[in-house]
């Protein structure tokens, strides 16, 4: 996602959670975690019933007074700042994903790293840091673990180290464990930015620009095949959220995820997320299958969240069987590259189809690929929107309508523009023959 939300909705960000200092943390370690498992013990003594939405305020209330009683009988004095701070641990501790509260609740980070119990990474603006945040133990951070999947029906043992899952929130979580681990049990979490990024926010971003918002409008509204395309935390699943707005509010639109993360606020979305198997190994439900599935539910576009294998041939297959207008995500470190790994996604899908006829396909159904960059200042930026104009010989033919100048690297920040080369797409007639209007200034190499 693109963690540089303009400053005029900064004002409406809730303030950062406040979370324990290196000091705080030296005086009072010897009893955070003592304080927490008496007030647990009684919790477990006097509390009836599960831990629900509804009673989580009368469960707060014992907490607390419990917590008191602890501080009392133990004759712990603590400043009223870090009184209530401590109060603030025990709740998240108890109730919610312990030291993870404060990171989450910060609307400046974007992705949580947690190598190990005791060491945990953030990332800000782009930018990875090291916070002063740690679990007790590996044990500590298991139990979060499991509060995180249980809810949802997932787990992560020994027998299945490795779980994708997602929070209340719609935060999207993976979580791998020992023996796979080396170091102990490890944690990722991506954030999502709670209002949707807009096409304005991501132009005040740098992220594009006007023009190229005008021409991708355009685009959608003509019924291009688009692929958005980038590396890891580059922004697509933001900048598809962005495009897909622009989809007109009268049609039918089919989502399809591993995770949910698309956060589409038209009137006719219907959302279908893959299912792994249970615990006996049954009763998946792949990307792939849910694909097939669209096809008969009269979509008029389908978007697929990110196509990682065989669901490639059959999105392909979408794109050029009258779901025009379809969109899907790929890791790719080009344009070029996004097609490489697609006709590659193809031959996984186990069908015994010459290279020059998958190519064929490829080029006949992705008609522009949309590049987006994470750069070395931390800052997301489209670098290339690039058109596949079709087949010269066994070669895809790509242009370049849009690129990204970069002229220089200036204390820590990355200079540049998103320039037009000038040439108009192949695709110029479907706007025509849908009654859609592009001003010439768009194409223009000065602007």
């Amino acid at each position: 996602m693109f963690p540089n939300r303009p400053a005029l909705n900064q004002k409406n960000q809730s303030k950062q959670a406040e979370t324990f200092s290196p000091d705080d943390l030296e005086l009072m370690k010897e009893n955070l975690f003592h304080i927490r498992d008496e007030v647990q013990k009684r919790i477990l003594v006097e509390f009836n019933g599960e831990v629900t939405l509804d009673n989580i305020p009368r469960l707060r209330k014992m907490i607390e007074l419990f917590y008191n009683q602890v501080l009392t009988e133990e004759n712990l004095l603590l400043t009223r700042a870090n009184k209530a701070k401590l109060l603030e641990w025990v709740f998240a501790d108890i109730i919610g994903y312990g030291p993870l509260d404060p990171l989450l609740s910060d609307p400046e980070i974007t992705e949580i790293m947690v190598n190990g119990p005791h060491t945990i990474f953030v990332e800000k603006f782009g930018k990875i840091e090291l916070t002063n945040a740690t679990f007790e133990d590996d044990a500590h951070l298991r139990r979060i673990i499991d509060r995180i999947v249980a809810p949802i029906g997932r787990r992560v043992d020994e027998a299945s180290p490795m779980v994708d899952a997602r929070l209340p929130s719609g935060y999207r979580v993976n979580a791998t464990i020992p023996p796979l681990s080396l170091d102990g049990s490890l944690l990722t979490i991506r954030k999502f930015a709670t209002t949707p990024y807009t096409a304005q926010d991501l132009i005040a971003n740098g992220t594009l620009n006007t023009n190229l918002i005008s021409f991708l409008r355009a685009c959608v509204e003509a019924r291009i095949n688009i692929v958005i395309s980038g590396g890891t935390g580059s922004g697509k699943t933001t900048l598809l959220n962005v495009i897909s707005s622009f989809i007109p509010a009268n049609e039918r639109i089919i989502t399809i995820e591993d995770i949910a993360e698309l956060q589409l606020h038209m009137r006719h979305v219907l959302r279908l997320e893959k299912r792994p198997s249970n615990l006996e190994g049954k009763g998946e439900v792949t990307i792939r299958q849910l694909v097939v599935n669209a096809l008969r539910m009269r979509p008029d576009r389908i978007i697929v969240g990110e196509s990682r294998s065989g669901e490639a041939l059959d999105m392909l297959q979408a794109m050029n069987t009258g779901h025009d207008g379809s969109m899907t995500t790929v890791h790719s470190n080009s344009p070029r590259d996004s097609l490489r790994r697609i006709e590659t996604m193809v031959l996984m899908a186990s069908m015994d189809l010459p290279l020059k006829a998958i190519r064929e396909q490829v080029a006949s159904s992705i008609e522009l690929v949309v590049h987006a960059e994470r750069m070395r200042d931390g800052t997301r930026k489209v670098v290339n929107v690039t058109e596949v104009q079709g087949m010269e010989g066994d070669t895809i033919i790509l242009q370049d309508l849009f690129y990204f100048n970069q002229t220089d690297f200036k204390n820590g920040r990355v200079v540049g523009k998103l320039k037009a080369t000038g040439l108009r797409p192949h695709f110029m007639e479907k706007f025509k023959k849908g009654g859609i209007t592009i001003a010439d200034q768009v194409f223009d190499t000065a602007a």
